[in-house]
């Protein structure tokens, strides 16, 4: 049966490959676009809110001794990002998200959140705060200066690219152009074009080249018993793992049996989508799909309801969807995306879950169809 769906939302060398990450976030390798399929539509703005839940939350979490230093910030957010409970984009100023990460990281060894040890873990791991990387030649694939902002005219584009190879450098490496600017220069980044040296946080590069259009993540044992929780008012995204019970003997020959129970293994910043949108309870993942095409439907963004009008905007990092749908039994609501990362937890969404590219190309590795998400 064909699968259709439909959805309106919708780098560098202290790395090496690590198998327990997806293709995308290994080593380069440059692959041919194949014909991507059409995907469900999905309700999705950009519009900055003020949440007092979020504010208050924040005023809550207890005092945290982090970095003032830009680059010793800039090793901590490198080692939480790739311990996989992300910081938000790369920055070296430690707010929110970061401390979020460092509470999420430590709960996940068994340790008191605000446990200092993390600091002092990651500056050892963490060697250096950044790299020398090269703009790889294929960058001209990416970029197109003359990507439109207007709907009506990205829907006559082939493909949804980088505006420029900073925006391109800046994603794949987790970071900001601002950062980027810091550490080098404006100059140097208005006029870096293939095989140019720019420094980077030392981090492992998402490689938007490894992705295939239309690829999809069919149903897998273990990961499809994972257990999702998206944390609307916190605006985080937790993984968590069931650990089996396991049976020990006694010296008295007795037998103790222990309780299954679940274990934090990864966590991200999201964008949730407006009150009135969010789908709150227990759904199941139903697909994955890779580099999506969005069906723009104005009325359904704004009402919630179906119009007869409609644009489809192709593929590619600037599709509002970003460049993964992961799409769940309630119809029209996924995990994806996004094409502006420095809104991540700082807007709001129509009704989807919205993660930055880098992280939400990782959800694959932690979840697959079949899996619990709970939105609370």
């Amino acid at each position: 049966m064909r699968l259709l769906i439909i959805f309106t939302l919708l780098c560098a060398p202290l790395w090496a490959r690590d198998p327990a990450l997806p293709a995308s976030l290994s080593n380069p390798l440059t692959e041919t676009p194949t014909k991507t399929p059409q995907i469900k539509k999905c309700l999705t703005t950009e519009k900055p809110s003020k949440n007092i839940v979020e504010e208050n939350e924040q005023k809550k979490l207890p005092s945290l001794l982090l970095p003032k230093d830009r680059d010793q910030a800039v090793r901590l957010q490198v080692f939480l990002d790739q311990k996989h409970f992300g910081p938000g984009f790369i920055d070296g100023k430690p707010g929110k998200f970061t401390k979020l990460a460092v509470k999420n990281y430590n709960i996940s060894l068994g340790r008191e959140k605000n446990d200092p040890r993390v600091v002092q873990e990651a500056l050892m791991e963490v060697t250096q705060a950044y790299a020398t990387a090269i703009v790889p030649i294929f960058v001209k694939d990416f970029i197109d200066h003359t990507l439109p902002q207007e709907r009506s005219l990205q829907a006559g584009r082939k493909s949804m690219p980088y505006r420029s190879v900073a925006e391109f450098m800046a994603e794949r490496y987790h970071t900001s152009e601002d950062l980027l600017i810091a550490i080098n220069s404006a100059k140097t980044l208005r006029s870096a074009t293939a095989h140019s040296a720019i420094k980077v946080p030392n981090i492992r590069p998402f490689l938007i080249e490894k992705l295939k259009h239309g690829r999809t993540y069919k149903s897998e044992e273990r990961l499809s018993a994972q257990r999702i929780v998206v944390d609307t008012q916190i605006k985080q995204i937790y993984v968590y793992t069931l650990i089996l019970p396991t049976v020990q003997e006694n010296a008295n020959g007795t037998t103790k049996i222990s309780k299954a129970k679940p274990q934090l293994v990864a966590s991200f910043p999201i964008t949730p989508g407006k009150p009135r949108f969010i789908p709150v309870g227990i759904w199941n993942l139903k697909n994955s799909v890779e580099l999506p095409i969005w069906r723009y439907d104005k009325q359904l963004l704004e009402t919630g309801v179906r119009g007869e009008l409609s644009l489809t905007i192709p593929a590619g990092p600037n599709n509002p969807v970003g460049v993964i749908w992961n799409g769940l039994s309630k119809s029209g609501i996924g995990i994806h995306g996004t094409n502006n990362p420095r809104t991540i937890g700082r807007a709001q969404s129509a009704g989807c879950i919205r993660l930055s590219n880098w992280d939400a190309v990782r959800f694959p590795n932690f979840a697959r169809p079949g899996a619990i998400v709970e939105i609370r």
